[in-house]
């Protein structure tokens, strides 16, 4: 039996603000390069929490000198920082469009955010559509359900009256007297009598 004891992480591992050979020890995990591994084989189902360097994740724009003019280069760190905002909006279910005047590709990336957001929106209208008709079907069948159960409760009561009405005949016509309100019991009983006679 294998232990599940692999914590495949993305490289390079310099990137995390924590000692990620100081967290694979305390927790008992082997590290393995999420990158450069195919296969899953013994993932450990809970591994410690990383977080990449800040300075990492800032927008940064090398050119080199005389290849583009400095409204160029900023310019295109406007648009990237757009572009980062408008995904970690979307991130959170939420597409905010950033203030100021967009790019190129961060207006296209909204538009087709946009686009995607509106297409789920109709989707969960037509899923809450089809609750909410199922929610009426099966009210529809409760109210036929109960429908039945009253009819066949009324045909149930419409033959024990008739089943009555002809014993106590039974009994009016041998000159036999019995109880208004007899039960159906007591009438069999005394028709029953009659034939013992």
């Amino acid at each position: 039996m294998s232990k599940n004891n692999i914590w495949y992480l993305a490289g390079p591992f310099h990137q995390y603000q924590e000692d990620i050979k100081a967290l694979a020890k305390e927790n008992g995990l082997v590290i393995v390069d999420a990158n450069s591994s195919e296969s899953r084989r013994g993932e450990a189902k809970f591994v410690p929490e990383v977080t990449i360097r800040p300075e990492l994740t800032q927008v940064s724009v090398l050119v080199e000198p005389g290849a583009l003019s400095q409204e160029a280069v900023d310019r295109l760190k406007a648009e990237l920082a757009s572009i980062g905002l408008i995904v970690e909006s979307f991130a959170v279910q939420s597409l905010d469009r950033p203030a100021g005047e967009l790019g190129e590709t961060a207006s296209r990336l909204f538009e087709v955010l946009e686009a995607v957001n509106a297409g789920i929106s109709s989707l969960q209208r037509e899923r809450d559509g089809e609750v909410e008709k199922a929610r009426v079907l099966q009210k529809q069948v409760d109210d036929l359900l109960a429908q039945a159960a009253k009819r066949e409760f009324e045909d149930e009561e419409s033959r024990e009256a008739k089943e009555v009405a002809e014993l106590k005949a039974k009994l009016d016509a041998a000159g036999v007297t019995y109880r208004a309100n007899a039960s159906k019991e007591s009438l069999q009983k005394q028709v029953a009598e009659l034939g013992q006679q």
